[in-house]
């Protein structure tokens, strides 16, 4: 179902970015990774009850390599939510207006931008002299390639003008063009070397070669498009900076515009994509921004990507095939996901021979039928799709598929409860495919992120029945000298992976929750939660209070923002299951838990650490763009009123919030000094 699909999709993400960020190899084309994180998107959207574990909504890269020291961003190198038709496009305008409280017919500008397809770095200048240069990494965490970015040409060394900043970290992408490229594919054939499979991977790999003078060799090239910190005057808007980052020696594409409606940004959209084929380089889509510095500043963004960028990417590549046979996957938390075992055909260059068909109700109303021709696309992410059956292609005694009544797996009943999309396997740990998911689930980047301990080692170790439960993982040092004699290890293998195991002893509380694999509680509602609590046994110990259905457990949880029923009801569910609980505690016996604090983008913040609570109606900002302020100054935002609160901020037509309020005798404020106290 689409659990269970989501979980596949998630594990091949990881596997897709791990190749194409840490190796500059990558095992999907472009299109195939949109196209799976754009039915990620899709699975999400449609059911929001399933946004948890490895989602591509919220991670960005990978996690740095260990071929170069790390860098540690000032600030976070985001991704961008993709946009894939002109609906999409008009509503990122509508959105945008709404977030921000304007009128409908009040101007927004946007910078219009090709994506270029290359690699980001992120270059830091002190007084106008280049000091430091960085990758992307996984957002938080970069490789540290100074030498390589100082041989490239495009990459100016000292910075033109009296008006330089002090600091400035511009922001760019390095790629190579389609003509370089060609040129240097053919000289290294002809000496008999590998050549690179596309311009995106010739540029990848020459600029995290750890010998600089590879990296010169290679005719590598720069467009800077952004920045990261900085101090001193940098312009009020996008298009401002774009002029001083010319002004101070960098180059900037040249083909930017500046547009102020839907019809402006389409139109640059469809030119750009009618004469992609003459441009100089590859590129993917455009980049839209919200002009206004202030703009964009109040918007801020989610756990992976700015509220005030979007970028739209170009149309998903067809093809049309034979599906053979219809299989399902069992995924982490028992969920049954439908696939289509394809006739291998190439999509846009890649030969793709599985494709989703993402749940029960979805194989029903498309009506999709082993023997069917179907119609392939690869859209923005990195899953093929099926889009639509080929009917007057299917054979005559063609039949439905039947979703079964026991788990193709473990023979366990299945179960699909009123109101839900997922069938799900009944056998929950007893049932080999979801244990084998958990573990995974709990080794994923966003989790434990054991440094070279991979999906398949879970398998493996698995089924020498070595691994059962989180807490096993923590005790393979023991049996290190039996992995070494491993097919594909060694002593020296087996000794990193020992030393990889130790080194993630101490967990910080986000990561612990997340790695449980609990539904509905992914990464974001695992931070919000750890904050909250702040320690393993404050928020364990709720956890079992919730488990005994303590009714003041239940509300108190329920009063935290962001935090649904859903949620409750899955963590008591979880915690009243004595094997999970006994798993937790096994686990907890081998790990040291770290506090998480809420971030704050002032340490000397009034509100870092407090609870606020928004009631009634605000007149000069949307509810989430307050929310997103008190949260940025690291306020815990919660949804209901009670003697933990700090302030309560009341607009028009407050209610029972603000009487509470008054009843606690609780610090408050109304909208204007809330606005008042933001700008000061």
């Amino acid at each position: 179902m689409a659990e269970t699909r989501l979980a596949g999709l998630r594990a091949k993400m990881v596997e897709a970015e791990d190749a194409y960020y840490q190796n500059d190899d990558p095992i999907l084309t472009d299109g195939e990774y949109d196209a799976l994180r754009s039915e990620v998107v899709a699975i999400e959207a449609a059911f929001p009850d399933l946004v948890t574990d490895d989602s591509p909504t919220q991670t960005v890269g990978a996690a740095p390599s260990g071929g170069f020291t790390k860098v540690t961003h000032a600030r976070p190198m985001l991704s961008l939510s993709n946009a894939f038709e002109d609906d999409d496009v008009v509503e990122f305008f509508a959105r945008v207006r709404r977030f921000l409280n304007l009128s409908q017919d009040a101007p927004v500008d946007l910078t219009c931008e090709p994506k270029i397809d290359g690699l980001s770095a992120a270059i830091t200048y002190e007084k106008g002299q280049f000091t430091l240069g960085a990758t992307r990494g996984d957002g938080a965490v970069g490789e540290n390639i100074t030498a390589n970015l100082s041989v490239i040409g495009d990459v100016p060394q000292q910075l033109t003008g009296e008006d330089v900043p002090d600091i400035l970290e511009v922001r760019g992408e390095v790629y190579m063009a389609t003509d370089d490229f060609a040129a240097m594919n053919a000289a290294l054939e002809a000496e008999g070397k590998k050549v690179f499979a596309n311009p995106r991977n010739a540029a990848a790999g020459s600029l995290r070669q750890l010998d600089p003078s590879v990296t010169a060799s290679r005719p590598l090239r720069f467009f800077a498009y952004a920045l990261g910190q900085f101090s001193g005057n940098v312009g009020d808007s996008h298009w401002a900076l774009l002029d001083n980052l010319k002004r101070w020696g960098f180059i900037t594409n040249p083909l930017n515009r500046l547009c102020s409606s839907p019809e402006d940004v389409l139109s640059f959209y469809h030119d750009i994509e009618t004469h992609r084929a003459d441009l100089a380089y590859d590129i993917d889509g455009v980049v839209y921004k919200v002009n206004r510095f202030d703009y964009q500043g109040r918007m801020g963004q989610v756990s992976r990507s700015p509220r005030w960028a979007i970028a739209h990417k170009f149309p998903a590549q067809r093809a049309v095939t034979l599906l053979d046979e219809i299989t399902l996957q069992v995924g982490r938390t028992g969920a049954l996901t439908p696939v289509a075992n394809l006739k291998p055909v190439t999509v846009g260059g890649v030969v793709v021979s599985r494709a989703t068909l993402h749940n029960e109700d979805e194989l029903d109303r498309k009506d999709i039928r082993a023997g069917d021709t179907v119609v392939i696309q690869r859209a923005g992410d990195v899953i093929p799709q099926v889009v639509e059956v080929l009917l007057e292609r299917r054979p005559a005694d063609s039949t439905k598929f039947e979703f079964p009544d026991a788990c193709p797996v473990c023979g366990s009943p299945t179960s699909r409860p009123e109101g839900e999309v997922v069938r799900r396997c009944t056998g929950d740990l007893v049932c080999s495919a979801q244990a084998v998911e958990r573990l995974k689930h709990f080794i994923s980047r966003n989790a434990l992120d054991v440094d070279g301990f991979g999906a398949k080692n879970v398998e493996q170790f698995y089924g020498f029945g070595w691994l059962q439960t989180p807490a096993d993982i923590f005790i393979l040092g023991d049996r290190e000298d039996e992995i070494a004699q491993l097919e594909g290890w060694g002593p020296a293998s087996a000794a990193n992976l020992s030393a990889a195991i130790e080194a993630r002893r101490t967990v910080p509380l986000d990561r612990l929750i997340f790695g449980l694999g609990i539904r509905q509680i992914g990464l974001d509602t695992a931070r919000v939660l750890a904050r909250v609590y702040e320690t393993a046994d404050n928020l364990f110990a709720q956890f079992d209070r919730l488990a005994a259905y303590d009714e003041a457990a239940n509300a108190d949880m329920l009063a935290i923002d962001g935090i649904g029923p859903s949620v409750v009801s899955e963590a008591r569910r979880f915690f009243a299951n004595p094997d999970n609980r006994a798993a937790v505690d096994a686990l907890l016996a081998q790990v040291t838990v770290e506090a998480v604090q809420a971030p704050t983008l002032d340490a000397n913040s009034v509100l870092a650490g407090k609870t606020v609570v928004f009631t009634g109606s605000l007149t000069q900002m949307s509810r989430a763009e307050a929310k997103a302020r008190a949260e940025a100054l690291g306020a815990k935002v919660a949804g209901s009123v009670s003697k933990k609160t700090d302030l309560v901020v009341i607009g028009l037509d407050a209610g029972s919030k603000a009487k509470k309020a008054a009843e606690l005798d609780l610090d408050t404020m109304d909208e204007d000094q809330w606005v008042a106290f933001l700008n000061t």
